[in-house]
Order: C-alpha cells, then structure tokens, then sequence
C-alpha cells in the first residue's frame, strides 16, 4: 500500500489544523478585484483573445465563484453520505476512527457555511450575481443514488483533486488575491486530513468486495462523473452569461462559441480530469483491481 494513514495520527492533525469561520473570512471582508483570484492553470482565460486583459480578469473572478460554489455544492452530498456510512458501525467501531469520522463530517459541515460566507463576500463586491449548477438537493439526490463506493470513490478523488490544485497551482503564486488565497489554504489544511480518511473508507469498504462488485462500483463512479460534465457544460454557459452581463456585450456567436468550448474544457479538467490523474487516487484504485485502474487510465486523457 502506499500510505501508512493511521486514524489516531490522523485525528490528531485535523485538531491541529483546525481555524474558525471568521478567523478566515470575517464579515464585512473585501476582495481585490484588481488581482486574479484563480491560477491560470485552472482558470485557462490567457489564451482567450476575444477577450482583454480587464474582460479576462472578470472571467478569472466568475471562475473562481464557481470554483467555491461547485465545491460547497459537492460538500452538501459529501455530508449526509459521511453520516450515513459511520451510523451503521457505531456499536462496534474504534473510538479513534468515530472521531475523525465526525469531525470529518463536521468540518465538512463548517466548509458550507464558509464558501456561503464566501459566496455572499464575492458578490457584494462583483456587484451582481453569478448562476451556478444545481440545487444542491438535486445534485445530491442523483449523486447519493449510486453505491455507497460509487460515491465513496467520487469522494476519494475530489478529495485528492483539492490537494492538487492547492499545492500545484495556488500555493506560491504571489499574483494572486491574498484573501482568496487564505481562504483556499485553510480548506486545503483540513482537506488533506478528509482525503486520507477517505482512502481508509474506500480500503475498507473494498475488503469484503468481489472484483465483479468493484467494477461495478466503478461503473456506477463513471455514470457520477457523466452526470458532473453534464453539468459543467452549463456552468460554462452560466460563466459566460455572467462574464456578457459584465461586459454589456455580447460576442459575435463564433467567438462565443469557441469561448465556452474552451471554458468547458478548463471546467473539465478543474472538476474531472485532474482528479482522475491524481497518482493518489489512481494508487487506491489499482492496489483494489489493476484492470478498473486501467479503465480509468483510459477514459481520462478525454477530461484533460
């Protein structure tokens, strides 16, 4: 196995990492939107030349208020999936394990309400509101419908995908807002804790698991995934409704039309791809079955 995650050690450093609300977004808080919020691996407006500098910087801010908001939408069915998988095994469960379970869930609890904090900060200062997919409820009705691993393995790689996008792409660049930037920091810190707690769900949930059961598990992971680009073609569109209201302007329709070609792939690789790729995910997938890790391999060079 690659890791050596232990629920003590872990626990442990989730109570360590631990901030409050207000400590990283008090109310009445500023962004400056004279910066970029978003890395531009993420946010890929540089190469958009029907765009200037100033209408790619208010591109660079819609993406990031999609960015939080798709992710506090994702925690909304994280939640309710965490409560539902540690109930069953209360009785019995080792204490150290219950703990970080719930404060897992806790955490992803404070998460929502942090990115709705966010949510309210951004467009007080954007000055007008930016459409973002869902409800939640929707989302997570579809999404928790799947297999309790099917889910997991959804969870397991949006875990890792944050990691990623933190200490590849954000931490470091000195470019970008600083608030933003400190916000991301305190989600990654905890972040890092749900993702190896996740590893150790996924592991045990696989225990009892036959290879027939796990590809199907997969199956049902990749129908999540199918469900999720759907979505973000239409978050593609919301960015671009949003950034043309900004504008009061509308592009000439093949412009348009290459932009949110463009701007979906960006949101493809921000919300699938990278995830997909992540060697952390892709190390639980093939230590449980070499071939669905192969399947895997091959489906996602199509979300990069």
């Amino acid at each position: 196995m690659f890791h050596d995650f232990k629920y003590p050690a872990i626990l442990a450093a989730s109570d360590r990492a631990a901030w409050q609300i207000d400590e990283v977004i008090r109310p009445g808080a500023e962004f400056d939107y004279s910066r970029p919020f978003m890395p531009e691996s993420l946010a890929q407006t540089a190469g958009l030349d029907m765009l200037s500098d100033e209408e790619k910087l208010t591109l660079n801010h819609i993406r990031a208020h999609d960015y939080l908001s798709v992710f506090g939408l994702v925690e909304e069915f994280i939640l309710p999936f965490l409560m539902d998988h540690v109930r069953p095994s209360l009785p019995d469960a080792d204490d150290f394990r219950v703990r970080a379970m719930m404060q897992f869930a806790a955490e992803e609890a404070k998460h929502i309400q942090l990115f709705k904090r966010f949510h309210e900060t951004f467009t007080k200062g954007f000055g007008q509101e930016c459409e973002v997919i869902g409800p939640a409820e929707a989302v997570a009705k579809v999404v928790l419908s799947h297999s309790p691993m099917s889910v997991a393995l959804t969870v397991l790689m949006i875990e890792w995908m944050t990691q990623s996008h933190y200490v590849e792409s954000v931490r470091g660049d000195t470019r970008l807002e600083p608030l933003f930037v400190s916000l991301l920091r305190c989600h990654w810190m905890e972040e890092a804790q749900h993702a190896k707690l996740d590893t150790l769900m996924v592991e045990d949930m696989a225990r009892d698991m036959s290879q027939k059961q796990f590809k199907e598990a997969v199956d049902g992971f990749l129908e999540i995934g199918m469900f999720l680009d759907t979505n973000l073609k239409q978050q593609a569109i919301f960015n671009l409704d949003a950034l043309e209201r900004s504008m009061r302007r509308r592009l000439p329709e093949q412009e348009r039309n290459r932009l949110l070609e463009e701007q979906r792939r960006a949101l493809r690789w921000t919300y699938l791809g990278s995830g997909l790729r992540h060697d952390k995910f892709r190390a639980t997938i093939g230590a449980i079955s070499p071939a669905q890790l192969l399947r895997i391999d091959t489906i996602a060079p199509s979300f990069c």
